[in-house]
């Protein structure tokens, strides 16, 4: 599949050279250029052909909702994730009504910025995939329902599922081998502050056995290990 072509609307300039940065840092994607305002954008979109737009609730003049129902208005084949501090109900139900794919509350860690582009990559590839008819199991992945019966609980604000299964996944991978934080974070591809978040909770859902291990020069170090007793308690989670 072609790259995604990413139209970022921000009009704080320091922040969107942040977006534009996370953005280049997610192999698939580009940024197609960068608009402050609505009138901006729109004249933009006149010009260029993008896939997504990246927007902002808080723009000079005219809000971001305002070209978001412009762009429906007009019927233009065109995704929206909101990056924005907004987060009042009406604002967020309005985003709803209007179709956004996703909604960020700023600020907002990389990681959670990642999973929200691999998971609409993901629903794109589908789509392009040029079936004629969809299983229900691929229709609940566009609807953002996993498909999974057990995957019902709340999983604690912070976290998301898509890198929580990134997380299990590795950690089931190590079988008996115990892991540090560390270690596993380098692995994902994730900070070792946010790690230890996952860690934290897949050990109190028992998922996870922890020890600490005093090595050779008999500094204490936390590790980590599957609990192959609890492995199915996870999937109430992802």
């Amino acid at each position: 599949m072609n790259l995604i072509k990413v139209l970022i609307v921000e009009d704080d300039p320091m922040v969107a050279e942040i977006n534009k940065r996370y953005l280049e840092a997610v192999p698939g994607f580009t940024c197609a250029g960068v608009a402050a305002n609505v009138d901006d954008a729109l004249k933009m979109l006149e010009g260029i052909k993008a896939d997504l737009l990246l927007l902002d609730i808080y723009l000079p003049g005219e809000l971001g909702l305002e070209l978001l129902s412009r762009i429906r208005e007009k019927r233009k084949e065109i995704d929206v994730i909101i990056i924005s501090a907004a987060s009042d109900i009406e604002t967020i139900q309005s985003a709803l009504h209007l179709g956004v794919f996703d909604y960020l509350i700023k600020p907002f860690e990389f990681e959670r910025f990642q999973d929200s582009l691999r998971k609409y990559e993901k629903n794109k590839q589908l789509l392009h995939e040029r079936k004629q008819r969809l299983l229900q199991d691929e229709i609940d992945q566009l609807f953002k329902r996993e498909g999974n019966p057990h995957g019902s609980a709340d999983i604690p604000k912070g976290l998301t599922k898509e890198t929580l299964e990134k997380v299990t996944k590795k950690i089931m991978e190590k079988k008996d081998r115990s892991f540090s934080t560390e270690e596993l974070a380098m692995e994902v591809g994730i900070s070792r502050v946010s790690m230890s978040k996952y860690l934290s909770f897949l050990s109190e859902i028992q998922f996870l056995d922890k020890r600490v291990d005093y090595g050779t020069k008999g500094r204490p170090a936390k590790k980590y290990c599957l609990s192959k007793e609890h492995v199915e308690v996870v999937n109430q989670y992802i």
